[in-house]
């Protein structure tokens, strides 16, 4: 029987990230004042989270600590459940994170099972590593993902429905738009894209012409909050065609503890706000703005799905006594948040779990024979291994916490 064990988590500093929302949340120290953007928990090769397998007390040094990955390789079947371990090849299907926004990241999309394959290997054949800036596709994954807001989270995603669309361009009243307007005749999903196509299909200065125009005009005509973060958008990236996608998406505002689901090949954009993000462990990236980094046209337009329609928010359902469970279709996680008072009880977990606690404290500790092992301290900010051997466990304290796992497989 495995234990449950402690997680020790790396944080990516990308340059979009906040130099404070991580402390303030969750107590992460910041000792250089730089950008926080991600706290990642999980076993990806990009930054894996390490684990102890020591007993706890026991003093510890650096080198007693292993990747979260190769603990798992020594028994998978044992440490993700025996389902998982056949689903996914002994690998942890998922990346656990929280993501805190201070700027707009990249307007980005992900592609499905069959395009990551396919993307993956040519650009392997062509010889590209796998760490070079002009690669679109990292690994052979898909990445679906699903964000739950621990503060207000401003976002973008999904195209408007048409007519919302031609409204806010046409009203632009700019000459620099009549072609590409032209683009946008018609239904559905192929006049989204003849006309997504003809913005990004231009050559550089003409891009920028557009992007300027639309974000000059915009700051007289700031009447709706599309155009004003097409102003705020133009502050940070002058010149980007990207500035354009808030006439082209749905501009949202997640309240705390709601959700927003990403498939395959839908376009986005996170702005603002610090929330829990789960996705498929993959970090396959089709950028097509808002970013200094490298943008594949062509194969952003193959795997964008181009459907319209208002954005689609997601509340939680009670599935257990203090559990509340996000549903997707996803089939490599399932997001639930835990409301701990007093106690709570897991009698068997049949799947991998990591465990994050972002307020209030607790106690867990594995459940065997005679009620429980050794126990664990969480607080905010902590987060914690449940292999699917631990027999289950108790949870003591006051606390909110954040459940990883994978959905039942049949």
């Amino acid at each position: 029987m495995s234990k449950i064990l402690p997680l020790r988590n790396c944080v990516r500093d990308y340059p979009w990230g906040s130099s404070s929302l991580l402390s303030d949340l969750l107590g992460i120290e910041n000792p250089s004042g730089g950008p926080q953007a991600e706290l990642w928990m999980g076993a990806h090769l990009g930054a894996p989270s390490r684990v102890c397998p020591a007993d706890f007390g026991e003093p510890t040094k650096d080198d007693d600590w292993i990747t979260l990955g190769d603990w798992i390789s020594a028994d998978p079947a044992a440490r993700l459940g025996e389902v998982t371990d056949r689903q996914f090849g002994g690998e942890l299907p998922f990346l656990f994170k929280v993501l805190a926004a201070g700027q707009p990241l990249s307007l980005q999309a992900h592609p499905d099972p069959v395009q990551a394959r396919a993307g993956f290997a040519r650009e392997n054949s062509a010889g590209l590593a796998v760490d070079d800036p002009g690669r679109s596709y990292r690994d052979a994954r898909p990445k679906p993902e699903l964000l739950c807001a621990l503060t207000p989270f401003d976002a973008m995603l999904g195209f408007r429905s048409l007519d919302e669309m031609r409204e806010l361009i046409r009203g632009l009243e700019l000459s620099e738009l009549s072609a590409s307007l032209e683009q946008l005749e018609g239904e559905g999903a192929g006049a989204i894209r003849r006309f997504f196509a003809s913005l990004l299909g231009s050559d550089h200065a003409t891009r920028a012409g557009i992007a300027n125009a639309v974000a000059e005009r915009c700051c007289v005509l700031s009447d709706h909050p599309a155009r004003r973060w097409v102003i705020e958008l133009s502050k940070q990236y002058p010149g980007d065609i990207g500035v354009l996608a808030p006439l082209l998406l749905n501009v949202i505002r997640l309240e705390i503890g709601q959700a927003v689901y990403l498939p395959a090949g839908e376009l986005h954009s996170y702005l603002a706000g610090c929330g829990i993000e789960i996705m498929a462990n993959s970090d396959n990236v089709l950028r097509g703005g808002l970013t200094s980094k490298h943008i594949d046209v062509p194969e952003l337009l193959d795997v964008l799905t181009f459907v319209s329609g208002p954005a689609q928010i997601l509340d939680p359902s009670e599935t257990a006594a203090g559990v509340w469970t996000f549903e997707t279709p996803a089939v490599e996680f399932e997001l639930s948040r835990v409301e701990v008072s007093g106690s709570h009880r897991r009698e068997s977990n049949p799947a991998v779990e990591i465990l994050l606690c972002t307020d209030g404290r607790g106690r867990i500790a594995s459940l065997d024979d005679r009620g429980t092992s050794q126990a664990l301290d969480l607080a905010a900010g902590q987060s914690c291994f449940v292999p699917a051997d631990c027999g289950g466990y108790r949870i003591d304290g006051d606390c909110h916490l954040f459940r990883a796992t994978v959905p039942a497989l049949h």
